[in-house]
C-alpha cells in the first residue's frame, strides 16, 4: 500500500481545495407574475408553467390552482385563534 513520504501542509491542501465550491442556482423570471423561480419548474406563487414547443409559439398553462404554501407559524396562529374563539363561545 502506498504511503505518502511527507505530510501535506495545510497551505498545499487548501490550495488544492480552492476549486471545491458550490455554485448558485440559476434563476429566471416567471413570465406570468414576474417572481424569480428555478427554470423548467412550476411557479410556486401563481402555479403557471411555461411550455416551449419547437413547432408552435410559447405556451403557458396553469398547472396548480393554489400553490401558496402556509408556513408553520401561520398554521400555529390560526389554530391559536380558533382555540381562543372556541373558549369564548363555551364561556
Amino acid at each position: 500500500m502506498a504511503v505518502p513520504f511527507r505530510k501535506v501542509s495545510k497551505t498545499r491542501r487548501n490550495m488544492r481545495r480552492t476549486h471545491y465550491k458550490i455554485s448558485a442556482n440559476g434563476l429566471v423570471k416567471c413570465s406570468n407574475c414576474g417572481e424569480m423561480i428555478r427554470p423548467h419548474r412550476v411557479c410556486p406563487e401563481c402555479g403557471f408553467y411555461k411550455k416551449e414547443d419547437r413547432l408552435s409559439k410559447n405556451k403557458e398553462e396553469q398547472v396548480v390552482e393554489e400553490a401558496k404554501k402556509e408556513t408553520k407559524k401561520e398554521k400555529k396562529k390560526e389554530t391559536k385563534k380558533e382555540a381562543q374563539t372556541e373558549e369564548k363561545e363555551t364561556k
